[in-house]
């Protein structure tokens, strides 16, 4: 692990958590309007993994989707214009929070629906396996789509087929406002991998380092001809499952035990503990994301609305058909 790469995932954490936490103070003010789903104390999750793949390889994700975009290197006022619908945005401001896309960085977005984009993450990996190219797929859920038929269906069909796809479970603790052993059967994740064929993998999801280990060695494992793979991320997040969640379901004293091994300051110790950088570099690198958000706000504030024209825009894929 060399210095650059851990300054760097440094910068992409803070600046998730930076752009989160803007985000919420744009939506308490009425910029920012729909659903708003944060990923403040998951930071690692999105970092370490993405960290792990190569340039072919695919990202998606559920509705939880603002770090997937920035990790994988979208434009931050590009996302930010998105969730305030405008037309500069990353999908000219009509999908907003969850529908987050880039398809130059083969991410291919946030969906809305629970488990909704399991199979279609699973059907990528067809298409790369039948067009025999080495890519391989990340497939990230939240623990609540582990009860949906979409997981068993692509899960089973993957196994079949042996597909390059790693699922990655996002295990926060809760779906909404849930948790999980009130919502499973089986609360342990990673032992659903087991019905179909898969060697259940369990990760510390609040240390990057850790994340990107386990991620890389299962790209590796795919292309060693051990398809799929299936990790499941143990991480927690610090706010409500989205901007309306009162948080009655859960105790502050619990909230506080997750803070004290806090993703961002578990990376830093790391990089100060190797000698990658010193707590000037770090605090040089803050000062570089809150100027990086305020450009990223003032973009979006200064875009324009989509015009009332566009709404009958990009409905259908336009493409000559050869006679």
């Amino acid at each position: 692990m060399d210095k650059a790469t851990l300054l760097e995932w440094y910068r992409q954490m803070v600046l998730i958590r930076r752009f989160e936490q803007k985000c919420a103070e744009l939506y308490q003010l009425g910029k920012i309007g729909g659903f708003l789903h944060l990923y403040i104390g998951q930071e690692a999750v999105a970092v370490g993994s993405i960290g792990a793949r190569r340039e072919q390889d695919h990202v998606i994700t559920a509705y939880r989707d603002h770090a997937h975009a920035l990790v994988v290197g979208t434009d931050p006022g590009r996302v930010m214009a998105e969730l305030m619908g405008k037309a500069t945005g990353v999908s000219k401001g009509k999908g907003g929070s969850m529908h987050l896309a880039n398809v130059s960085r083969h991410y291919w977005g946030g969906y809305g629906i629970v488990g909704g984009h399991v199979p279609l993450g699973t059907g990528i990996a067809l298409a790369e396996q039948y067009k025999e190219t080495d890519a391989v797929v990340l497939c990230y859920m939240g623990d609540g789509s582990t009860n949906i038929g979409y997981f068993h269906e692509s899960l089973n069909l993957a196994g079949v087929w042996d597909l390059p796809i790693i699922y990655i479970v996002e295990n926060n603790q809760y779906g909404m406002g849930t948790s999980v052993d009130r919502a499973s059967a089986v609360p342990d994740m990673s032992t659903k991998a087991l019905a179909y064929g898969m060697e259940p993998k369990k990760v510390d999801g609040m240390d990057a380092i850790e994340v990107y280990e386990a991620t890389k060695a299962a790209i590796d494992a795919i292309h060693e001809g051990h398809a799929p793979q299936f990790l499941e991320v143990i991480t927690y997040r610090y706010e409500g499952h989205s901007m309306g969640d009162p948080l009655r379901y859960r105790t502050k004293d619990e909230v506080e035990k997750w803070r004290e091994d806090d993703p961002i300051g578990i990376l830093e110790r790391a990089i100060l503990s190797r000698k990658a950088g010193t707590k000037d570099i770090l605090e040089k690198i803050d000062t570089e994301v809150e100027k990086t958000i305020e450009e990223a706000v003032k973009f979006a504030e200064e875009s324009p609305f989509p015009a009332p024209e566009a709404l009958y825009e990009d409905v259908y894929v336009e493409r000559e058909v050869a006679r």
